[in-house]
């Protein structure tokens, strides 16, 4: 589990079928003090409605991820499990 912060929602045009439907939000990563980025953005699967500039807990658990999406065969790795009061 990781903070994260919501910098942007993502749009696909073509995407694997587990992932019809799903809401997908682009989130940086955040250190142990709350606000330095930590790495990269990362693509998340999002199924709470969280929104920019909202934090959230994100996961790279494959067995939320397939349960989340009912999908034994989905390619995500990042899902969401959070929103930060």
């Amino acid at each position: 589990m990781q903070l994260a912060q919501v910098i942007g929602n993502a749009t696909a045009t073509v995407k694997h079928a587990s992932l019809a439907g799903q809401k997908l939000l682009i989130v940086q990563p955040l250190r142990a003090d709350g606000h330095s980025p930590d790495g990269d953005p990362l693509l998340v699967v999002d199924a709470l409605g969280a929104g920019p500039g909202q934090r959230v807990l994100v996961t790279s658990d494959g067995r939320t991820a397939r349960e989340l999406l009912q999908s034994d065969a989905t390619p995500v790795r990042w899902t969401s499990l959070g929103i930060k009061d």
